[in-house]
C-alpha cells in the first residue's frame, strides 16, 4: 500500500493535496458534493479583523486558460469565522487552516490572536495585501516589509505559520528567505499573478477594479519555477499552488520542491477536482511503483 502522508511542519496530513484560500469557501459549498474527509487539508477563505465588503462588480472575468478576480478579499471577519465557520470545520478529520489578512501589522495580529483560542491547525498569512500604512504596496513586495509582519505575525501565533507569497516580485528567492528570516515556518506560493482585459466592445476594462488576480492553467509554469526557485532558497517546507488541474500537475509541483500541494481555480471548473487530484496521486504512486509520496519531493534537479 502506497503510504501517501505528510508531516508537515509537526502536523500530519492524511495526503498531501489541500485547498486553496479563496476557492472553497470554509468547505459548506462543497459539503454535499465531496466527502471532505478524503482531502488531506481545508485552507479557508481570507479572515480579517473586520467584515470587508471586498470590491465593486464585476470582479471576475474568464480567460484562456483561467479567471481574473478582483473580489478584495471580502469576509464577514474573524468573530463570525469563530462562530459561524469553525463549529463547521469541527465536524471533519482534516487540517484546518486559515489565510489570514489585513491593512496593517495590528490586523493581522488581531486576527491570529483571536484563532488561538479556536482548534485551528495552522496559520496562512497572506501578505499580498496592500499595507495601508505604506500608501498601499503590498507586503509581500518588499523585503522588509515581509520581515516586518512575518516576524510579528510569527510572535502572536501560538501554531505553525505559513506564509504565502506573491509573484508579483522580481526575485521569489529573496522574498522567500525575508519570511523564512523573520520566522515562517513554512511557505505556500504562488497567489494570483496580476492581468487584466479589456472589452473591444465598451473599450472599456472588464474588472470594475480595471486589473485582477490571474489563477488557473495559465499560470502554472510560472508557478512551478517558483516553487522550485523557492525550495532551492529555503530550507522550510513550501506549499505548491496556481493551475493545479490534475494529478500530474500535483506531481509535477512535488517533484519541483513542494510538500503539499493546493487546488484552487479547478474547483470552480468541476467540484470534484481535488478528489479526482488525490485518487490520481494514489494511483500514479502504485503504477510507478513509489512506496512513499515523500520519495518524489523535490527530485527535478
Amino acid at each position: 500500500m502506497n503510504n501517501m502522508k505528510i508531516n508537515f511542519c509537526g502536523i500530519n496530513f492524511k495526503n498531501p493535496i489541500i485547498t486553496a484560500a479563496g476557492t472553497f469557501g470554509s468547505g459548506k459549498e462543497f459539503d454535499s458534493l465531496i466527502d471532505l474527509n478524503k482531502l488531506g487539508g481545508i485552507t479557508v477563505k481570507g479572515v480579517s479583523s473586520k467584515a470587508w465588503g471586498g470590491n465593486p462588480v464585476p470582479r471576475v472575468a474568464e480567460t484562456y486558460g483561467g479567471m481574473l478576480n478582483s473580489v478584495g478579499l471580502q469576509n464577514p471577519g474573524v468573530d463570525a469565522f469563530i462562530s459561524e465557520d469553525a463549529p463547521f470545520l469541527k465536524k471533519y478529520n482534516v487540517v484546518k487552516i486559515v489565510n489570514v489578512c489585513g491593512h496593517s501589522i495590528e490586523e493581522y495580529v488581531e486576527v491570529i490572536q483571536k484563532l488561538n483560542h479556536t482548534e485551528v491547525d495552522m496559520y496562512e498569512l497572506n501578505i499580498s495585501c496592500p499595507n495601508v500604512s505604506e500608501g498601499g504596496i503590498a507586503f509581500g513586495t518588499d523585503t522588509k516589509l515581509v520581515g516586518n509582519v512575518v516576524s510579528a505575525a510569527k510572535k502572536a501565533a501560538q501554531k505553525p505559520l505559513i506564509v504565502k507569497l506573491s509573484p508579483n516580485v522580481t526575485d521569489i528567492s529573496e522574498i522567500a528567505k525575508a519570511a523564512e528570516g523573520a520566522g515562517a515556518d513554512a511557505l505556500s506560493l504562488i497567489n494570483t499573478v496580476l492581468g487584466m482585459k479589456i472589452d473591444i466592445k465598451t473599450r472599456k476594462p472588464v474588472l470594475a477594479n480595471k486589473t485582477g488576480g490571474l489563477s488557473g492553467p495559465c499560470i502554472k509554469p510560472i508557478a512551478v519555477r517558483m516553487v522550485y526557485e523557492a525550495s532551492k532558497a529555503v530550507k522550510v517546507p513550501v506549499i505548491g499552488m496556481g493551475g493545479v488541474l490534475n494529478f500530474e500537475d500535483a506531481v509535477e509541483f512535488m517533484m519541483a520542491g513542494a510538500s503539499l500541494v493546493a487546488v484552487g481555480t479547478a474547483s470552480f471548473i468541476n467540484p470534484l477536482s481535488i478528489v479526482n487530484i488525490i485518487d490520481g496521486v494514489n494511483g500514479y504512486l502504485y503504477e510507478n511503483k513509489i512506496n512513499d509520496i515523500k520519495n518524489i519531493i523535490g527530485v527535478a534537479e
